[in-house]
């Protein structure tokens, strides 16, 4: 209770600041999510339509997901240099996994009869990928796209570590002069951010579905 008093101190004492990494926390995300959401999409969908390199492409992601967060920043380092440009594409590459898998997924699960149909109305790929298999696999896609962006926002975190900015600045000046209350506020300003998000996100899988039922 005495660490969540001081925090809250901070967060009025401190405000410009807390205002400042909120800001640069959030433009990072942003980005990252972007990025990745984009990629994500089209390697799910390209792997949706060739079968055959599912099991390599979502085995390397799979791969990429399972190294230590700290570890990826340290690999980065001597290629790209220390800040957000390093930041953004170790971002992007732990969240691309849940969206080509939600967008893999999502598609896959169809029911072919439903593409069979379609084929044989000469719909063309475009437009059956377009009109039915995204819309279909919508539900799921949002899925992955909820987990992408709190894993963003989680990993966005540790940025700070290799010269990002953040709310992780607030983290790491926390540590450095073991001051409990900083640590506690800038994990607590994470915390929220990502289930704000995925709040956010729930409600409009919610409208979504109610849209789906009333149609």
């Amino acid at each position: 209770i005495a660490m969540l008093k001081g925090a809250l101190k901070l967060y009025i004492e401190r405000s410009d600041l807390f205002i400042k990494l909120i800001s640069q926390h959030l433009m990072l995300s942003a980005i990252s999510i972007a990025i990745a959401a984009v990629l994500g999409l089209l390697l799910g969908i390209y792997i949706s339509e060739n079968k055959k390199l599912a099991p390599f492409v979502m085995g390397a992601v799979n791969t990429i997901y399972t190294i230590p967060s700290i570890s990826l920043f340290g690999l980065f380092i001597p290629i790209t240099g220390i800040g957000d440009k390093t930041a953004v594409i170790v971002i992007v590459l732990y969240g691309i996994l849940p969206m080509v898998r939600g967008t893999y997924t999502g598609i896959d699960n169809i029911e072919e009869s439903v593409i069979e149909a379609a084929v044989g109305m000469g719909s063309t790929p475009f437009q059956i990928l377009y009109k039915i298999k995204l819309p279909l696999a919508a539900i799921v896609i949002l899925s992955g796209l909820r987990n992408l962006i709190v894993m963003t926002i989680s990993v966005a975190g540790i940025a700070s570590f290799i010269g990002s900015g953040g709310m992780g600045v607030a983290i790491y000046r926390g540590i450095a002069t073991n001051n409990q209350a900083m640590t506690i506020a800038g994990s607590l300003l994470i915390a929220a951010m990502a289930l704000i998000s995925d709040f956010l996100l729930g409600l409009l899988e919610l409208l979504i579905k109610k849209k789906r039922r009333i149609a």
